[in-house]
């Protein structure tokens, strides 16, 4: 497996090089930077922005080494300025494009919450990934099985980001079906999930209600 939760056998499309560890991967699991008008770093996560492309590994550890380390200026060739805290800056807008694309799933019939919705969709099969909330009930999300297959689980969001998805204060299990906008919040989820530990809940939360 390779950083940002990417299978390295996966083929899947253009590959680009990060410029820490070097290695070639595809897009999709990278984040795009460019070098904007006042020569400082900004983020590129939609991959539109003009100028030539730098790409890092979607890892918080890997952007911290690039911005500390002065890569960025290496492969602009050029002095550039990363902002500071600029690996919670991609974080932060990774988790708006899952939970953007998420809420767009759920207005095009791709996605649903409620334990009930969620389990129906699974028990018929009709689920291609299950959603549950990092800091929800482990007694209440071990309930649900979620399907077998690749990157068939997302876990790196909170209650309150699916409760935002949802038009709703939180949310503890969504499901999301086949279709375009589906495939999206898997593949942006992926890579959100380089920057957030995977620890499967919060005992602290144990007593919160599943949605």
């Amino acid at each position: 497996m390779a950083r940002g939760g990417r299978d390295k056998d996966r083929e899947d499309g253009p590959e680009r090089r990060c410029i820490v560890t070097g290695e070639n991967q595809p897009k999709a699991g990278l984040i795009r930077f460019v070098v904007g008008p006042d020569a400082q770093v900004v983020p590129d996560i939609l991959g539109r922005l003009p100028g030539r492309g730098i790409y890092v590994a979607a890892d918080r550890d890997a952007i911290a080494k690039a911005a500390a380390k002065g890569l960025f200026s290496r492969a602009a060739k050029q002095v550039v300025k990363a902002p500071d805290g600029l690996a919670e800056m991609v974080e932060a807008l990774l988790a708006r494009r899952v939970i953007e694309l998420l809420s767009l799933a759920r207005k095009a019939g791709q996605a649903v919450t409620g334990y009930e919705k969620v389990k129906d969709w699974l028990v018929k099969g009709q689920a291609i990934a299950l959603v549950q909330a990092s800091d929800g009930s482990e007694r209440g999300k071990s309930k649900l099985r979620p399907p077998e297959r690749k990157n068939g689980f997302i876990g790196c969001l909170s209650s309150q980001e699916m409760g935002l998805a949802f038009g709703r204060e939180h949310a503890i299990h969504a499901a999301l079906a086949a279709g375009g906008l589906g495939l999206r919040v898997v593949e942006e989820a992926a890579r959100l999930a380089g920057f957030r530990e995977q620890a499967g809940g919060n005992p602290a939360d144990e007593d919160r209600q599943d949605a």
